[in-house]
């Protein structure tokens, strides 16, 4: 295999060393960010002769004089003129967006980072690139080769991507699309699923790593992520595309621009499906994309844009909480695509974990030009969630789904067959040996599955009397529940932008947001029982439901359809959230310093409204607004010293307001009256250096993080549950390294190398409690000290070739190294009478390196109206590596246990997909 390795290596060399040719004029054709711009058109002038640029911005053109001027242009930006004198090269030719329709919120609303000019450190993935490497990967997995960033399937099922920046989670990375927020405003989570078609609709997305450029008040602790989308194009056309790959993938697009008319008007219209098996075992999947752009330029000074895009998903899972995980044990006897939750039922796929969803987001942006030195701009936008995910709820016979009791021996699969025979009175046979029967409820004659906290017979002291029902009979099966997370969202940001004069320019804005979050569960499924009896709601004890829920896509497109009727079990409440906020930054720039200082204040409101734990007629039913001031300051300088090189230094204060489970504790309206901010410093250092064919950056940074919340795994030999913690301090410290070399017109290498140290300091306290949420034992006092920072590797590599063999044809082969990769922290304690908690160390997972083969064609087939035909091949994971990409529990190696590759076999984990493929056909007109 190796042999095979270098062979292949040597024979796109020696492809690329073949090419041979001249020409009179050359060059490099980039963006205002300094990213290529592919297909621009260069053209000398006053004549048709003329060429367009490659994948990398460059371009080769033969002119039939000696000089001239050569115009550059591209779709939404400025033209420009380069004079020539002989053949030559021309360089590097940077446009400047245009003012016209489209280009309104990037120059108002979207902070995006400038190659030596904004003080941060940054990386920039255009939309050609997207359209070419993503193929059937996660949006976010385009990020992993980046300095400092890991992103993973996670639950293995289509749009279960999770991110980390620097060591920090996606809940502590801003991710903003135009310039809008949306990370979940009750706990910061970014659910990738909502946006699968994202990709579709993307012009460029850029990860600002540290506490970046952003104005807004936002919780880019670890970095940020923005992420500009298409616009109202000006100029008719649109493109159509198919793509298929391994497990029955398969997309099909088709996007269409009408341009501008005389009255400017214009309309974008995008719609998309995709489909497939998906790689995990039982993670079949469908989802749809649309997108809407509606644009009118009504005069010089004034200009609207209106957008409508969303994504209805339904997908599989093969997880769904620290509880519901297969162990490395299971992988290494059923396979690594091995799926927890999967079986059948009737003969047809079926898991306990399905995740539906459906968050269309409608924003109407309008660009007002005050006069030559002015502008404001102001962007609203809504956005309606409706969707949730499935799991388990009950016991059978006093035992967890997750129990092997339920599954065949011989190939994991949990038995639903038999589960719907056991809850339906019929007998379930399981493979195990294991049986139970379900028999008619004492009440209603019919087969009823009960909240496993019922209790019946002889009181007991510990019962408490509103759990007692005598003839129940508890435990005595499972349903297959949903977990409904709906929302609506409301916001408006508006920022005003002046020059003061030729060095200083003036912003300050509004940020307004209010978000409603809707919590319950409903039955999804009875699995052959005639109802469950739930009593978790006070006002309706001993409630008996019989409505099933449908969970399919097609119960998605309608997100104004009411609630508040739907039957609710288990708990039912709603977290509001409300946002003011204000933020300022002055800027300075010259030929040679750039430099910027910014500030931003936010009150963030908290309000609980729990409709299950209290009477309606109590006034604690609904607490009353938790309010509290948080903000930022931050800057940075860069100093370009001449053209080649450059260094740059930023740094900031966060205090930043904590998530909603910190305010209201247990899951109930507990105001937690020692809540307090978290406290965020940060400071970097970076120096770049350019030249026509080589380009680097390296970066130094140092992230103190303190007073966090967080809520970690608990589990010993006789109880599961979570544990709320206090009191974290976090210490990231790191460096950074990212390059590129063009060896030849045709050939470059890129290259990236990042290692962090990333501890945990002092001590941390907090409580443990079971999943009723009954506090267990003693309060936690944790001694974390110098403790690993897991779910991200503190060292990343890659290093890749694109070469271009003959015209219009491009090979890519990308390799990419992670080490020290270290597990999620679990307390493994029974919290007894002793002073300090036992915590095992974070465990460290093997190391591992995974090879991506990219190959691309353009054929052109009318250059006068730019119809192309494009191939690409998508192969990831050529070797078909098998690697841990992550663990959710740190279980020590003890005398006796079994071990695969140094780790516990009893450990959670997460193996990454094996080689994966996908190819692509778009047809652009």
């Amino acid at each position: 295999m190796k042999t095979f390795k270098n062979v292949l290596l040597v024979a796109l060399f020696f492809a690329a060393a073949t090419v041979l040719g001249q020409t009179k004029l050359t060059g490099k054709v980039v963006d205002e960010m300094g990213e290529p711009l592919p297909g621009a058109n260069v053209v000398v002038k006053g004549t048709s002769n003329g060429a367009a640029t490659d994948f990398d911005g460059k371009f080769m053109l033969n002119a039939s004089t000696e000089s001239g001027v050569v115009v550059v242009s591209f779709v939404g930006y400025s033209n420009k003129q380069v004079s020539f004198s002989g053949a030559s090269d021309l360089g590097t030719v940077q446009l400047e967006p245009s003012n016209v329709l489209g280009e309104v919120v990037i120059k108002g609303l979207i902070d995006v980072a400038k190659d030596r000019q904004t003080p941060v450190a940054v990386s920039t993935i255009k939309a050609a690139e997207i359209q070419e490497k993503l193929g059937s990967q996660e949006f976010p997995e385009l990020l992993n080769n980046t300095p400092s960033v890991y992103a993973t399937k996670s639950g293995g099922g289509f749009g279960d991507a999770r991110i980390n920046i620097r060591g920090f989670d996606q809940r502590n990375t801003a991710v903003l699309i135009n310039g809008v927020p949306v990370n979940d405003m009750e706990n910061g989570q970014v659910y990738w699923s909502n946006w699968a078609g994202l990709s579709d609709v993307t012009t460029a997305m850029q990860v600002q790593r540290g506490l970046g450029s952003s104005k807004l008040a936002i919780s880019s602790v670890g970095g940020t992520i923005n992420i500009i989308t298409k616009s109202t194009d000006k100029k008719e056309g649109g493109s159509a595309l198919v793509s298929f790959g391994n497990d029955n993938y398969l997309k099909t697009l088709a996007t269409y621009s009408t341009g501008k008319n005389e009255n400017g008007f214009a309309a974008t219209f995008l719609f998309s499906r995709t489909a497939g098996d998906g790689y995990v075992n039982g993670t079949e999947f469908e989802a749809y994309n649309y997108f809407v752009g509606l644009g009118w330029e009504i005069n010089e000074d004034h200009d609207l844009q209106f957008m409508l895009t969303g994504a209805p998903q339904v997908h599989n899972q093969r997880t769904g909480s620290f509880f519901n995980m297969a162990t490395l044990g299971d992988y290494l006897k059923y396979g690594t695509k091995y799926n927890y939750n999967d079986g059948t039922l009737n003969g047809e796929e079926f898991g306990w974990r399905r995740n539906f969803y459906h968050k269309p987001v409608t924003s109407l942006n309008w660009n007002w030009d005050i006069n030559e030195n002015s502008t404001l701009t102001t962007s609203a936008y809504v956005s309606f969630g409706r969707g949730g995910g499935t799991g388990d709820i009950g016991r059978l016979g006093g035992n967890f789904a997750s129990s092997s009791r339920f599954r065949d021996p011989a190939n994991g699969l949990v038995e639903y067959d038999q589960i719907v025979a056991a809850n339906s009175g019929q007998g379930g046979n399981f493979s195990s040996g294991y049986s139970y029967t379900n028999v008619p409820d004492f009440q209603t004659g019919t087969f009823i599955v009960n909240d496993d906290g019922l209790y019946s017979g002889p009181p007991r002291p510990w019962q408490d009397p509103a759990d007692r029902l005598d003839g129940v009979e508890r435990r005595n099966g499972f349903i297959r529940r949903a977990s409904v997370n709906s929302h609506n969202w409301y916001g408006l940001l508006s920022n005003f932008n002046t020059e003061l004069n030729e060095n200083l320019t003036l912003d300050f804005g509004i940020d307004l947001r209010s978000y409603t979050g809707i919590h319950y569960r409903r039955i999804d499924n009875l699995l052959g029982a005639d109802g469950y009896r739930d009593n978790d709601n006070v006002n309706q004890p001993f409630n008996v439901l019989t409505t099933e829920y449908s969970s399919d896509l097609s119960s998605l497109w309608n997100v104004f359809k009411s609630t508040d009727d739907e039957e609710k079990i288990n708990y039912h409440n709603d977290g509001k959230v409300r946002w003011l906020g204000a933020f300022t930054q002055l800027e300075y720039k010259n030929d040679a310093i750039s430099a910027f200082i910014q500030g931003a204040l936010s009150n963030q409101g908290f309000k609980r409204i729990d409709y299950f734990n209290y009477l309606d007629s109590d006034p604690e039913q609904e607490t009353d607004w938790q309010n509290i001031l948080g903000g930022n300051i931050k800057g940075g300088i860069n100093w370009n010293i001449d053209e080649n090189h450059n260094v740059f230094a930023n740094g900031g204060y966060y205090s930043k307001q904590p998530f909603f489970d910190a305010v209201f504790l247990n899951f109930v309206n507990d105001v937690n009256e020692d809540v307090v901010n978290e406290k965020v410093v940060g400071v970097e250092l970076g120096y770049g250096y350019r030249t026509s064919r080589f380009s680097a950056n390296v970066n130094l940074y140092r992230t103190e993080w303190r007073d966090r919340f967080v809520r970690i795994g608990y589990e010993t030999d006789s109880e599961e549950g979570t544990a709320q913690l206090n009191g974290i301090t976090q210490l990231h410290m790191g460096a950074e390294l990212d390059f590129t070399y063009d060896v030849t017109e045709d050939v470059r290498l890129l290259g990236m190398f990042s290692y962090g140290d990333w501890t945990y300091q002092d001590n941390i306290t907090g409580t443990a409690f079971d999943q009723d949420q009954n506090q267990i034992g003693n309060p936690i006092d944790l001694d974390v000290n110098n403790v690993r920072v897991g779910d991200s590797p503190q060292t990343t590599a890659r290093l890749g070739f694109e070469i271009k063999p003959w015209k219009n044809v491009k090979f890519d082969l990308n390799q990419r190294f992670v080490d020290r990769l270290y597990s999620a922290l679990v307390i493994e304690d029974d919290l007894d009478d002793s002073d300090v908690t036992e915590l095992n160390p974070a465990i460290r997972l093997p190391g591992y390196s995974l090879t991506d083969l990219g190959f691309s064609y353009k054929l052109n087939l009318d250059k006068e109206k730019g119809q192309t035909l494009n191939f690409r091949l998508n192969v990831n994971n050529l070797w078909n590596e098998e690697y841990i990409a992550e663990s959710a529990t740190n279980y020590a190696v003890e005398p006796g246990d079994d071990t695969h590759r140094g780790i516990n076999t009893d450990n959670k984990v997460f193996f990454g997909f094996g080689r994966t493929w996908n190819f692509s056909l778009r047809y652009n007109f």
